[in-house]
């Protein structure tokens, strides 16, 4: 539209809009606008996850295969690495500070044995969720995807590596007497629960970790105390005898133990349920729920924020 002046000059004017007076978020809900990386609502979130599920197999995989890349033993590190530890433990433990009460050699090799490869799935997946944000920042701000992928993925990438392992164990427990039998099958849901337990932290600590990342340097020291407390290289309820009951009980039900000693029991023929704490399945399953939802949705909680600052 346009108005003359006095003087016959053409001024032009704008009509009035109809966005006139709203504010920048009115406006955004106007248009169907929405924060770049918002964080999704949860069922959303879910859907979202299922949808990457093939980058989350992809990535594990491909990040599994890279962890040994540049060793000339490759992916054998993936079960000496344990195995070594394990030698090491039965050196120090077995034969110097005689840890072994209450075992004889045939039960007590496997059980350390099977102890440090489940408490190494653990401990592994802990630390690489430490650093899952922290350390690919590169990805997580260049691609818009759900962050739970990262956590989730390499939780995923030390089940497999366990699974190679357990290749090996399944060996150790043949040679000292613990042949195959229906028991074995209970190490599937026992897994299955470790598993579930174990993201679930992950994703607990990669929060954690994307706003602290020296918390990577200070895990190590906390995760060493967890396995010296949870009985990976001796019996808690033999060693602890003489100690007030409730000592044994924190220590038998804390989830690391809990899970090693179900496989144990499943792998081990001398390894009978006498040395597992009362209840004990339902105490897995709860753990695993527990910290599997938890973790999850105190990840989810802040999804917008990775990557950020």
């Amino acid at each position: 539209m346009s108005d003359t002046t006095h003087d016959g000059a053409v001024a032009l004017s704008t009509p009035p809009s109809a966005d006139d007076g709203l504010s920048a978020a009115e406006m955004a809900t106007k248009y169907g606008l929405t924060v770049s990386g918002a964080r999704p609502g949860l069922f959303e979130y879910v859907r979202q996850l299922w949808g990457r599920r093939h980058f989350i197999m992809a990535f594990s995989r491909a990040k599994l295969t890279a962890q040994y890349s540049q060793a000339k033993l490759g992916q054998l590190w993936q079960v000496a690495t344990p195995l070594l530890n394990a030698l090491v433990y039965y050196l120090i433990f077995g034969l110097i500070l005689g840890t072994r009460k209450g075992m004889t050699q045939e039960v007590f090799i496997p059980f350390l044995v099977t102890g440090v490869f489940v408490f190494t799935f653990t401990q592994s997946s802990v630390m690489a969720g430490v650093r899952a944000i922290s350390g690919n920042l590169g990805l997580v701000r260049a691609l818009h995807f759900p962050r739970a992928s990262l956590p989730i993925s390499f939780s995923l990438q030390q089940l497999q590596q366990l699974l190679f392992s357990m290749i090996v164990l399944a060996v150790v427990a043949v040679a000292f007497g613990s042949y195959p039998g229906p028991s074995w099958l209970l190490i599937i849901p026992a897994l299955v629960m470790q598993f579930l337990f174990n993201t679930g932290l992950a994703m607990i600590m990669a929060r954690l970790g994307s706003k602290t990342p020296d918390l990577a340097q200070l895990m190590p020291f906390v995760m060493r105390t967890w396995m010296y407390a949870s009985g990976v290289m001796f019996s808690i309820p033999v060693m602890l005898k003489d100690k007030p009951d409730w000592i044994a009980n924190v220590l038998q039900y804390n989830p690391a133990a809990i899970y090693m000693d179900l496989i144990r029991f499943a792998l081990i023929d001398g390894y009978g349920s006498e040395n597992l704490p009362s209840h004990v399945w339902a105490v897995a399953l709860a753990w695993a729920v527990l910290v599997g939802v938890l973790g999850f949705v105190y990840f989810w909680k802040a999804e917008e924020r990775y990557g950020r600052g």
